[in-house]
C-alpha cells in the first residue's frame, strides 16, 4: 500500500517505510527524523518543472503528465520503492502546500500502476516509444 503524507502530519504506527520525495529538506524539520527510512530528492520534479507548475504556467494535468515522463525516463530513481511497497506500508511524505494536487500523488499512482505492471517481471517497464517526444 502507498499513502502521501505532509511533512507536518505525526508519524503513525501504521506509516510503515517514511521516504521524503521533496527535492529540498521540510524548513522546520529536524536535519535527520528518525522518523524518515530515506530523503530521495531527485524523486521530486525537477526545479523548472516545480517552479512552472508553481506560477500556473501548467495546470496540474500538464503537470503530472511532465512529471510522468520525468520518472519513465529516470527508473533508477523510483525503482528501489516498489519492493517496499509490496512488502508493507510506503509512505511518501512531503511539504506540499496543495493536499489534492502535489508531486507526491502522482509518484504514488505511478508506483502503484508500476507494481501492477511489473508483478513478476525483475526489471522495470520501458517507456521511451510511449514518450517519444521526451
Amino acid at each position: 500500500m502507498i499513502q502521501c503524507k505532509h511533512a507536518d502530519e505525526p508519524v503513525a504506527a501504521d506509516d510503515g517505510r517514511r521516504v521524503l520525495v521533496d527535492r529540498l529538506w521540510p524548513r522546520h524539520w529536524p536535519k535527520a527524523p528518525a522518523s524518515l527510512h530515506a530523503w530521495l530528492p531527485d524523486l521530486a520534479p525537477s526545479i523548472d518543472l516545480h517552479e512552472r507548475f508553481t506560477a500556473g504556467e501548467l495546470d496540474f494535468e500538464q503537470f503530472a503528465t511532465a512529471y510522468r515522463q520525468a520518472l519513465a525516463a529516470h527508473p533508477t530513481h523510483w525503482w528501489a520503492l516498489l519492493p517496499l511497497a509490496e512488502t508493507g506500508t510506503l509512505t511518501l511524505v512531503c511539504a506540499a502546500q496543495d493536499p489534492l494536487q502535489n508531486h507526491a500523488l502522482v509518484l504514488a499512482q505511478w508506483l502503484e500502476e508500476e507494481l501492477d505492471r511489473y508483478a513478476g517481471f525483475s526489471s522495470p517497464v520501458c517507456w521511451r516509444d510511449e514518450f517519444p517526444d521526451y
